[in-house]
């Protein structure tokens, strides 16, 4: 059974870091590609960052500049390195990776960010 594993969240003041970490149960490369999502209250879970089994990433314009998504490979694992944080990234952080085939989707259990003074 795959399981993705999140840690790294906290409460952080405006402008502090943060980096989450995303361990998988299994090899990393059993997953086409692997992200970071977000929900805060009230509001839908949107794509933070996404970054390929080739290395390829891609960020949501509201975290461009500020956040970094890295893989290291041997210890299995998926980082987001958060800098210059914002109330508004205040959420929880899900831990997302995708199947080879595509067809399936696995998610962490979510760890909570609060930026707040």
């Amino acid at each position: 059974q795959v399981q993705l594993v999140e840690s790294g969240g906290g409460l952080v003041q405006p402008g502090g870091s943060l980096r989450l970490s995303c361990a998988t149960s299994g090899s990393i490369f059993g997953f086409s590609a692997m992200g970071w999502y977000r929900q805060a209250p009230g509001k839908q879970r949107e794509l933070v960052a996404v970054i390929s089994s080739r290395g390829s990433t891609n960020y949501a314009d509201s975290v461009k500049g500020r956040f970094t998504i890295s893989r290291d490979n041997a210890k299995n694992t998926v980082y987001l390195q958060m800098s210059s944080l914002k109330p508004e990234d205040t959420a929880i952080y899900y831990c997302n990776g995708v199947s080879l085939s595509g067809s399936t989707s696995y998610w962490g259990q979510g760890t909570q960010v609060t930026v707040s003074s």
